[in-house]
């Protein structure tokens, strides 16, 4: 990250799961409109740093910078209901953020995801990808300074996806930060400012996609192979 103030800093986070460490002392920083990008291999700990900074785990040790009520949580699995319409379902979700004025919000959530066409249809009915811009509405109901996407692309085919990233850019663009989990490491490569390598719940690297290419050289001809090559050089 810059010298710019963080949106988001988190300092020596430890989580144990009984015996199990799944954190080791991992500490991060997010600057407003930076997308980051935590990769690593399955079981290197990204859902459960994520859950952390977005206050749905608390951490053994260490400490989050932000109050999670700022922060937008997005799970990879759709906390929406498939029976109730896209509009009743933000209304509910407001209600249950707080908001102020939950019909004001949801109005202004309908045309900031371009969802207003869909606001009387069941989520049931709709795409993937319509199901997953309504899933970050409801993240971003509480207009947070920060929001998190666990896997946030999963699901969805190319089309969506670009979508997807194109509209998560607006959202930075207008000074959001935003941090993201991914399998798909070429898609860190394309959008994120900087990526986290997490493995065994240990920080292994911090640094732009570029950069964790320079690692290991000239031997790896595009960034999954220096992904995977950065990992084995380091016995993962």
């Amino acid at each position: 990250m810059t010298d710019a103030v963080a949106a988001l800093e988190a300092r020596d986070v430890i989580r144990r799961f009984g015996a199990r460490e799944a954190l080791r002392g991992v500490s991060l920083a997010v600057a407003p409109g930076e997308t980051l990008a935590i990769i690593g291999p399955n079981g290197a700990g990204k859902t459960t740093l994520l859950s952390i900074l977005g206050g749905v785990l608390a951490p053994t040790a260490g400490t989050v910078s932000r109050d999670p009520r700022a922060v937008g949580w997005v799970p990879q699995q759709p906390a929406v209901y498939a029976k109730l319409t896209v509009a009743e379902n933000l209304a509910l979700f407001a209600r249950l953020e707080g908001v102020a004025d939950p019909r004001a919000v949801v109005d202004r959530m309908l045309d900031q995801t371009g969802l207003r066409e869909r606001a009387g249809d069941e989520l049931g009915t709709l795409s993937g990808g319509n199901r997953q811009r309504v899933n970050i509405a409801v993240g971003l109901l509480g207009d947070p300074a920060v929001l998190l996407l666990d896997e946030p692309s999963s699901s969805l085919d190319p089309r969506q996806r670009e979508r997807l990233w194109s509209f998560v850019g607006g959202l930075t663009a207008s000074g959001a930060a935003v941090v993201f989990t991914t399998h798909n490491v070429s898609e860190a490569e394309r959008y994120a400012d900087r990526v986290l390598v997490l493995a065994d719940g240990e920080l292994l690297f911090e640094g732009t996609p570029s950069a964790l290419h320079e690692a290991v050289g000239s031997n790896a001809y595009d960034f999954e192979a220096a992904f995977v090559a950065f990992l084995r050089e380091r016995g993962h």
